[in-house]
């Protein structure tokens, strides 16, 4: 099983980074939760609804402020420092990982958050390629770093006071614009909302037409389950076109319907849109966001009523979803679902952007070791390289650390 650090360690080894790399102490370390959306994939572009769950797996940044607008970055995972400058950023400017960062800068500063140049180093034990978010992490991370170094001149309400839900949108906002505008990656909001916005032991249901959330309480313990995460090691990209391609379909299919999302689509009424739209393929997609949001709203409404247990067939649903209509799956993910749920999961899917990633399962506490070793059997059989592990426990949002 993939452990996550404590805060205590992980604060510490980006100290460690950056002490190294750029001498002298940070003013501070941040970090950020990786995610797991229990429900509502591809929903979110869609002004949908969805409800993921904050990892106890975090991404850790020691940054320093500088005055002269300069930028340096360095991460554990990646070599060599990479240097710019704050007023260079921007769309097209910045290639790799560090469009993250910078475009989280570079985002806020387009908010009028008077940013300055920084040093940072970034530790992380959000597994990477994995569709556990590590993306919104970093960015997460950075924004409240950024965030707290403003201090009084953060312009509209406050991430870490009184009215801080109101805040730290602002600050997933601008996540969402960097990933987007400058990392290049056409990413909904979910991951910045999980990351910035979910509270420990409760899983955050998130309406994506208006921002509005609602935090669910997600007692796994209480109903003796654990929730497994699969990392099948098939690595995911979003910027590979396939997750464009499907949210162009979407945003083409709401304009011939003529509504502003799909989340517009009552599913009363979902077998007569399905016939006023011209094509095959158009018709699955819709059909899968129209009906996951549905199935968002009857998860939620089981979890509301105490019925963890009985949510198992609604991720199957969804994981049927996503494969036939959606087709954002792969051999891999429906290789680890079939396995898990033969192994006594109660209930199995894909989580994340697909196309390779995790699943999860919902499965008996204490069971994990006999599920894993279950679905790593499965990946041999198959030829495949041998999956990794790790329990998701619903945890806190970004926050400064040290």
């Amino acid at each position: 099983m993939i452990d996550p650090w404590t805060l205590t360690d992980g604060a510490a080894t980006a100290r460690a980074e950056f002490t190294e790399t750029f001498g002298g102490e940070p003013d501070g370390v941040w970090s950020a939760p990786g995610r797991v959306n229990l429900i509502g994939e591809h929903t979110d572009y869609n002004g949908g609804l969805c409800l993921p769950i904050a990892l106890p797996h975090r991404t850790f940044v020691a940054l320093r402020a500088r005055g002269d607008g300069g930028l340096g970055l360095v991460s554990g995972r990646e070599s060599g420092v990479w240097s710019g400058e704050l007023a260079a950023v921007g769309p097209g400017a910045v290639e790799g990982w560090p469009a993250y960062p910078a475009g989280v800068a570079w985002a806020l500063a387009q908010e009028g958050v008077p940013v300055p140049g920084f040093d940072a180093a970034v530790a992380s034990c959000v597994p990477y390629g994995a569709g556990l978010s590590s993306s919104a992490a970093l960015e997460s991370a950075f924004a409240v770093a950024i965030a707290d170094g403003v201090g009084a001149a953060w312009p509209g309400p406050d991430p870490s006071g009184p009215d801080q839900d109101a805040g730290r949108a602002m600050l997933a906002r601008a996540c969402v614009r960097a990933e987007n505008e400058v990392a290049g990656a056409p990413t909904g909001g979910m991951d910045q909302a999980a990351s910035l916005r979910c509270a420990d032991g409760h899983a955050l249901l998130l309406d994506c037409r208006d921002g509005s959330t609602r935090q669910v309480p997600f007692d796994l313990a209480a109903a003796d389950l654990e929730l497994l995460v699969i990392d099948t090691r098939a690595e995911h990209a979003l910027v590979d076109g396939q997750y464009a391609q499907r949210r162009a379909t979407c945003e083409a299919a709401a304009e011939a319907l003529e509504v502003p999302t799909l989340r517009e689509i009552d599913p009363a009424g979902l077998v007569a849109a399905l016939a006023a739209l011209t094509d095959d393929v158009s018709r699955r997609r819709v059909r899968h966001v129209v009906s996951e949001i549905a199935r968002v709203t009857d998860f939620v409404a089981l979890l509301d009523a105490g019925r963890i247990r009985d949510v198992g067939p609604l991720m199957d649903a969804s994981h049927e979803s996503l494969r036939v209509d959606y087709e954002v799956s792969c051999a891999e993910l429906d290789v680890a679902v079939e396995a898990a749920r033969a192994a006594g999961a109660l209930g199995a899917r894909m989580t994340g952007g697909g196309f390779g990633g995790s699943a999860i399962a919902l499965i008996e506490a204490g069971s994990a070791q006999s599920v894993a070793d279950a679905v790593t059997a499965a990946f041999a059989s198959a030829g495949f390289t041998a999956p990794e592990f790790l329990i998701a426990t619903p945890s806190g949002p970004a926050d400064r650390v040290a």
